[in-house]
């Protein structure tokens, strides 16, 4: 439509909702008129309301973006702006029949038609606050899903507390000034996630042992009691990579320190962790502890560094160690100053860091944070603002200063930090969870809508505490955890202090089995979920994704939310699933180790037709050789045809950026009676390997398999006994 179009279309639209029960409030409302609007892109455009004359400070985006095209004639997802009762109001009207996803971190149905959620960043143990509308990240952002299956994003780049409503229209409330709007209107969700990742990037490559499982505890001391953690999986052969750190190894709560009596020598145990092929990852909280003598403490007074109260005076907040201050970090300088923290920090042989209360959390205090009149002094492009403004970026400024530490600390070293709060765009510094949930089947049930929905926010790398933070777990309910947290981006088993051992051979040897299967099952899928995790790292395409992906233009699949998808070719359906809405075609179902079809705990895997899925032997670690040989799985299409990819690198330091990488596609072809499996292009500069590979071919008669040399190429007879 053309400017006088347009501007007739938001006229009649505002006329119409101005024009039943008029009140004082709806009097006292200002139209705010569109200002300037055009094309960052071709399907992507910005929209900033009068008086935003340039493009604000952003955050969320990697950069202030630019109009470069013309606004199109045809385009129909419009934001109508006003300001009301001191507050900016925006409504997109929206297609009939959209469905909505995405809306970051919160809890409830993966559909998000007809929620309404609070932007304010909650330390909310159990998700009992606000039913859960309200977690530890905002992510001002809305995935919509025409009944055709094209798709458009919305995005709200403002930083201020807000409320986000999905019904039938898009309706962003925010207590902050006037704000740009980012439309992007493509073919598809998958198109318009990578137009998304285009403006607010991409998860950094993790290294890749931070793919592996991992074991935490509120919390494991002393020193030893670690270390008998570790040598109690490797007893056992439960694979994992990763044992963490909770609060309980500082001394007396201080950030940065370590306890004299239960950790004396953190480099010497980083070390033994290693021997036993352990990564390690520990917590840093944001609050430092308000004690003249502690070195931390004392040189950020020295600097300058705390938010302030209203007054003007250093703010105090009650949290683990008590009193405490804490870090503006709206500030360059306070920024550089906490990194440079860590330097000494990872030189005791540290991994990876947890930032966690980094809401900021406060304890007894209302609404569990401090107060919205505290004061940010800002810097570089960031304005001096009060809480209300800053709240909801401060974890994402906290682990963007973590990374940078770690980096200059570690340059060789790819980082990983694990972040409890969070925005839109956080994923360029930090993975993340889901917080303190429950062992219950309710908080079961949700980390897959929670899980994807962030994946439909721009965060590839999540997962909730598998098994559940709080609570005691039956062991029913921690086997049916495990067998499918097994399948998060982000699997880790984490437990409260205090409570029952929630490690997995604390349920009897029957579940201790389930979960050995089910972690051995991940390690089998490590060479596929890395090759995923690299293309999320360029596309921003999740790495956990709705069954609806496999066709948007089916509506049946667009609630479901107990089956989910590893990519495009991996399809996961849960035990205790039912009825699952699953995707036509050929899904073959296949098993990846012994006893895993006959476990009565274990999801049900199935294979797209048409792909080849890349597998690795079973090992203990990321450390152990797992792709000699290298097995491929292939489900051939309807035309006898597949093709699948492999990503191989270092699994650590920066040289896959310079050329040291092999990304491989396979494809395979039915050909007189047998399937021949070659390489169909390869890109890179890393020398391939001699290796074996075992091809099986699914199909309704059974598995048929051969082997062979990689660059041979090798041929399977689809004739013959087959493996059922």
């Amino acid at each position: 439509m053309n400017a006088l179009k347009r501007s007739l279309w938001c006229l009649c639209f505002l006329v119409g909702v101005m024009s039943t029960n008029v009140s004082v409030s709806d009097r006292d409302t200002e139209k705010l008129v569109i200002g300037k609007q055009g094309l960052l892109e071709p399907g992507v455009a910005l929209f900033l309301p009068k008086d935003v004359t340039d493009y604000p400070a952003t955050l969320a985006l990697t950069k202030k973006p630019e109009i470069k095209l013309a606004f199109p004639e045809a385009w129909d997802i419009m934001p109508v702006f006003e300001r009301r009762d001191g507050k900016t109001r925006v409504r997109v009207a929206v297609p009939p029949d959209t469905d909505f996803y995405g809306t970051g971190e919160v809890t409830g149905p993966l559909r998000r038609n007809g929620r309404s959620i609070k932007l304010w960043n909650t330390d909310n143990f159990g998700y009992a606050d606000d039913d859960g509308r309200r977690l530890y990240q905002s992510h001002p952002w809305v995935l919509g899903v025409r009944k055709n299956g094209t798709a458009f994003g919305v995005l709200f780049d403002t930083t201020w507390r807000a409320e986000l409503t999905t019904g039938d229209a898009i309706e962003f409330v925010s207590d902050g000034p006037p704000f740009p709007v980012i439309v992007i209107d493509d073919t598809g969700p998958q198109a318009v996630m990578k137009k998304l990742a285009h403006l607010i990037g991409t998860m950094p490559m993790p290294p890749r042992w931070a793919l592996g499982y991992q074991q935490s505890r509120w919390s494991y001391f002393p020193d030893s009691e670690a270390l008998r953690i570790a040598d109690e999986f490797r007893k056992r052969r439960i694979p994992a990579d990763v044992l963490w750190m909770d609060i309980d190894y500082m001394d007396g709560f201080r950030v940065f320190t370590f306890s004299p009596k239960h950790f004396p020598d953190p480099k010497r145990f980083n070390a033994d962790l290693r021997a036993r092929g352990f990564h390690n990852v520990w917590m840093i909280d944001p609050g430092v502890k308000s004690d003249p003598g502690y070195t931390v403490y004392d040189s950020g007074t020295a600097q300058d560094v705390w938010v302030k109260d209203a007054k003007g005076g250093n703010y105090q907040g009650e949290v683990w160690p008590g009193m405490t201050v804490f870090p503006d970090f709206t500030r360059p300088r306070t920024r550089q100053w906490w990194s440079g923290l860590y330097r000494d920090f990872m030189a005791q042989g540290i991994d990876g860091v947890w930032n966690d209360m980094n809401e900021p959390a406060v304890f007894n205090v209302p609404d569990h944070t401090m107060p919205v009149d505290n004061q940010h002094r800002g810097g570089g492009e960031l304005a001096p603002g009060p809480h209300l403004q800053y709240h909801n970026v401060y974890g994402l400024l906290m682990v963007q200063a973590t990374r940078e530490g770690i980096m200059a600390a570690n340059p060789d070293r790819r980082p990983f930090v694990l972040t409890r709060s969070n925005f839109l765009g956080g994923q360029r510094y930090a993975a993340t969870w889901t917080g303190d949930n429950t062992s219950s089947w309710e908080h079961l049930k949700l980390s897959i809508p929670m899980s994807i929905n962030l994946g439909l926010s721009g965060q590839p790398f999540s997962g909730p505490d598998v098994g559940g933070f709080g609570g005691e777990a039956e062991a029913d309910l921690w086997a049916h955890w495990i067998a499918v947290g097994a399948f998060y981006p982000f699997s880790r088993g984490h437990a409260i202090k205090d409570g029952p051992r929630k490690e997995p051979w604390a349920f009897g040897p029957k579940v201790e089995k389930t979960a050995r299967i089910a972690i051995e099952r991940r390690y089998r899928l490590l060479p596929y979920l890395y090759t995923l995790f690299h293309e999320a790292s360029l596309t921003g395409v999740p790495v956990m994704q709705p069954v609806f992906f496999a066709d948007p233009r089916d509506l049946a699949l667009r609630g479901e939310e107990q089956a989910f998808l590893l990519g495009s070719d991996l399809l996961i359906v849960p035990r205790w699933a039912r009825k699952p809405k699953l995707p036509s075609g050929t899904w073959r179902k296949f098993s990846l180790v012994d006893g895993d079809a006959s476990d009565p705990y274990q999801a049900e895997l199935k294979l797209r037709g048409g792909a080849i899925l890349p597998l690795g032997r079973i090992v203990q670690h990321t450390g152990e050789e797992s792709l000699d040989p290298l097995t491929l799985l292939v489900n051939l299409d309807d035309k006898g045809v597949a093709e699948g990819q492999l990503y191989e690198d270092a699994g650590e330091g920066y040289g896959y950026q310079k050329g040291d990488y092999r990304l491989t596609t396979y494809r395979a072809e039915v050909r007189d009676g047998a399937a021949h499996v070659t390489i169909a292009r390869g890109e890179g500069a890393r020398a391939r390997p001699k290796r074996d590979v075992v091809v099986q071919v699914l199909t309704d008669a059974g598995m048929f398999s051969a082997k062979g040399e990689e660059t041979s190429g090798i041929v399977v007879p689809l004739s013959g006994a087959a493996k059922k």
